[in-house]
């Protein structure tokens, strides 16, 4: 079993800056696409940005030039650095990983719990 544990949940004024980070634990052979989704009550969960095990980005239109997502495969660990936050940035933010557990098995997708982060004054 694999589980993702998500921190740097908080209160930011807007235009502060807040990180996530995102690590994976357990059954772990390799880790592929990682991804940070958010979701506000009443609305579906929505990509903010994603990562590929080599590094390649995605971003969603909201975000960019804003947010920027890494990972430390080392550390089996994802991060996502958030600059000029907004009000309509409030939401919980979920990390996703597509995880191998055994090279001849296929990965499986896992979700962590989920960390609140609010943009007020």
């Amino acid at each position: 079993q694999v589980q993702l544990v998500e921190s740097g949940e908080g209160l930011v004024q807007p235009g502060g800056s807040l990180r996530l980070s995102c690590t994976a634990s357990g059954s772990i052979f390799s880790i592929g696409r990682m991804a940070w989704y958010r979701q506000v009550p009443g609305k579906e969960r929505d990509l903010v940005a994603d990562i590929t095990k080599t590094g390649s980005t995605n971003y969603a239109d909201s975000v960019k030039g804003r947010f920027t997502i890494s990972r430390d495969n080392a550390k089996n660990t994802m991060y996502l650095r958030m600059n000029s936050l907004k009000p309509e940035d409030t939401a919980v933010y979920y990390c996703s990983a597509d995880v191998w557990s055994h090279y001849s098995r296929p990965a499986v997708n896992y979700w962590g719990q989920g960390t609140q982060v609010t943009v007020s004054s």
